[in-house]
């Protein structure tokens, strides 16, 4: 998509499955089930969505997937198919060495685990070694000391090497990268959750990663299980489709699947998703 001098490309890490349940929440599953088919184990599809932002000035992805540095194990355990943010960067001429800033909607495995890889030595370190890497204080707070519902979502070694290697800069609740590109803190998925919003050319595009992670989830009720406060992702999402809908801003998903961008409208009463590709 282009937006004056800027491009804006989705590029996907890939795809894992997570349990049906976690994903829709209190939606139950003989309502969410005629959108999306879940597998044997009632575990759905999601893709890895991750943004990328070209500008005159600097190139700018926004999260990098899960990555490759989990077990087999571990990627059993969620049919985890990723790896492929790196391929996907070569497809559009870009190597990691030529990403200047990496913006992290929140540091969970599968936003997060891409952001460090493997050297011959079996330590983490930068996969983009250029950048600087972005994220909220109080994800990075969060992120450092778990609690149990957030533990097993997190690694250490995903993000930590940032830190010492002092290629990490916390922000604060808004914040703007460079002129129209601008960070809002969006807590309700989780602490520290940020959102991207992106003004040029008189184009809008916002990428919402978790606080609307698919079009299936357009619906003010859908809100996934694993949320941390999901009811100040309601005011949050609902505030967030308002400006969309209001405002002609395409939005692009974190997880969507099927779909990973598109505008949306109201029809009867219900947002409706007018899918763009990016």
């Amino acid at each position: 998509m282009e937006l004056g001098t800027t491009s804006i490309n989705v590029i996907s890490d890939g795809t894992f499955l997570l349990d049906g349940g976690s994903v829709f929440g209190q939606v139950p599953k003989s309502t969410w089930e005629q959108q999306v088919k879940p597998d044997r184990r009632n575990r759905v599809r999601l893709a890895l969505n991750c943004l990328l932002i070209r500008t005159p000035e600097s190139n700018i992805l926004v999260d990098t997937g899960a990555g490759a540095k989990r077990a087999e194990k571990f990627k059993d355990l969620y049919s985890l198919n990723g790896n492929k943010l790196l391929k996907g960067l070569r497809e559009v001429g870009l190597t990691a060495r030529d990403i200047d800033t990496v913006i992290l909607s929140h540091l969970t495995f599968e936003h997060a685990g891409g952001c460090t890889k493997l050297d011959r030595s079996g330590n983490a370190v930068p996969t983009f070694p250029k950048a600087r890497y972005l994220v909220q204080r109080a994800c990075w707070e969060e992120a450092n000391c778990p609690n149990e519902r957030v533990a097993p979502h997190i690694y250490a070694d995903d993000f930590f090497p940032l830190f010492e290697r002092d290629v990490l800069d916390l922000i604060d609740d808004e914040h703007e990268i460079i002129p129209g590109i601008t960070v809002r803190a969006t807590s309700g998925p989780s602490t520290g959750h940020q959102i991207v919003l992106i003004q040029r050319g008189g184009e809008r595009v916002v990428y919402a990663s978790d606080l609307i992670p698919t079009p299936h989830h357009l619906p003010l009720p859908y809100i996934p299980a694993i949320d941390e406060h999901p009811n100040e992702t309601l005011v949050q999402k609902r505030e967030l489709l308002n400006m969309i809908m209001g405002g002609g801003w395409v939005v692009a998903f974190g997880h969507g699947n099927d779909h990973r961008a598109g505008y949306v409208e109201e029809r009867h009463g219900r947002p409706q998703l007018l899918p763009v590709v990016i």
